[in-house]
């Protein structure tokens, strides 16, 4: 990893690219440090000490909704917006329609997931803000209100912009990365937190060790989930193109246990923080009851949780990967599966297999983010949201711009290749 980052910034492009990324996590990171006006950061401070439902909150945020900053609402509003235009391109004819028509198309279904962003942010800022006035925090008038729900509305949309950018000029995926950005910025106040604690005698060393050493299983069973892989031997027939001999050989087609990666837990967590923004408009017993179901902890909460971590795993994993596609293409140069026919059998074993494969790692992703939160509250840390959901963005978000580090410096290394050959009459002057 080390020497991937190293070789990046040897190349021109890619440091600049580097270098873009950097910046744009410091407008970020800028951003939550800014008040929105009207809001009391004192009193904010102290309602989140409570820990519970509001670290979890502030977790997608960055740190940003404990300041009630201007970038409060982070990235949920986007991502809740893309998980509905999502389902809608598989329900709505005339999106799956779209999608298929190529760039133009999809870029048309970026523009309505924009638009979706504007109302879900705007919703979730009005929850906010109620709530935040039955909680006595904020006790402005209807105009400041407005001023708080469309600055923080505002941020919204400057951090969808920000993940735009980076995903277009930066490396990576900018969404994932500001999420990362804003886990990795808490890491050093939460360690001083609870070295403090340790050092006042509120908290035990050896539950400290615990937790550090399930912190350390749980990063190693994120790092084998993102990089499991199940191999389907493919034997290609041995092909005569006039004087030469192709084909022939033995290869694999890699299929990745949990081919989603950390995607199905952030849309299942954003999915059960809105009815409990939804929930903050309303006051009464309902309310209070409906905010206590989707807290973290409660058992509701857990099994919903498990339940949309399977679902978005396997419809994730239907998006991205298409079974037809990979058995045509087999087929076209002759390859094939021992045992199965080309074609639509074919097809029909690597769905089979791909599925068995996503239960058991969309099961084990659920298990490895349910099981640290339930330790957690039973060693009682509230230093800091400790949860597998935390370490799994961090661990699966860093793989995969390790993992697009290493492609570009593939590409590079080979376009490198051909140049040189190249200049020195090789190959390609043939």
């Amino acid at each position: 990893m080390i020497d991937s980052f190293r070789d990046a910034f040897r190349l021109p492009d890619l440091k600049r690219r580097f270098l873009f990324v950097l910046a744009a996590l410091f407008v970020y990171r800028l951003g939550a440090h800014i008040p929105t006006p009207g809001i009391d950061p004192e009193a904010m401070a102290q309602l989140f000490e409570k820990g519970g439902v509001l670290g979890f909150f502030d977790l997608f945020a960055g740190g940003a909704l404990r300041r009630f900053s201007i970038f409060a609402l982070g990235v949920v509003p986007y991502i809740n917006s893309s998980i509905v235009m999502q389902l809608l391109v598989v329900v709505v004819p005339t999106l799956e329609k779209m999608q298929k028509d190529g760039e133009e198309g999809r870029k048309k279904i970026v523009q309505y997931t924009r638009y979706g962003t504007v109302l879900f942010a705007l919703i979730q800022a009005v929850g906010m803000t109620v709530w935040l006035g039955n909680l006595g925090i904020f006790a402005g008038g209807f105009l400041d209100a407005v001023v708080v729900t469309v600055t923080v509305t505002a941020g919204s949309l400057a951090v969808m912009w920000l993940g735009e950018i980076m995903s277009d000029h930066g490396i990576g995926n900018g969404i994932s990365l500001l999420i990362f950005a804003g886990i990795v910025a808490r890491i050093p106040e939460a360690i001083i937190q609870t070295f403090s604690l340790v050092r006042m005698g509120e908290m035990n060393v050896l539950v400290l060790l615990l937790a550090v050493l399930l912190m350390v299983g749980v990063i190693a069973g994120c790092v084998l989930l993102q990089e499991g892989q199940r191999k389907l031997p493919v034997q290609y027939a041995k092909r005569v193109v006039g004087n030469r001999v192709y084909g022939g050989q033995s290869t694999f087609i890699p299929l990745r246990v949990n081919t989603a990666g950390v995607i199905p837990i952030i849309f299942a967590s954003s999915v059960l923080l809105f009815p409990y923004t939804l929930a903050g408009f309303f006051p009464g017993s309902v309310a209070k009851a409906i905010q206590n179901a989707f807290a973290p902890s409660s058992p509701i909460y857990m099994i919903l949780y498990v339940g949309l971590i399977v679902f978005f795993a396997y419809f994730y994993t239907a998006v991205v990967f298409n079974p037809e596609e990979v058995a045509n293409n087999m087929k076209k140069y002759g390859g094939f599966i021992l045992g199965i026919r080309p074609g639509k059998p074919t097809s029909d074993y690597i769905e089979k297999v791909m599925s068995r494969i996503t239960l058991g790692g969309s099961l084990a992703l659920a298990l490895v983010a349910v099981i640290p939160t339930f330790m957690s509250g039973l060693m009682n840390i509230n230093t800091f949201y400790f949860g597998g959901t935390s370490v799994l963005i961090v661990v699966g978000v860093a793989l995969d711009t390790v993992h697009q580090i290493e492609g570009q410096l593939l590409m590079r290394h080979y376009d490198g290749i051909l140049k040189r050959r190249n200049k020195t009459g090789g190959l390609l002057n043939l």
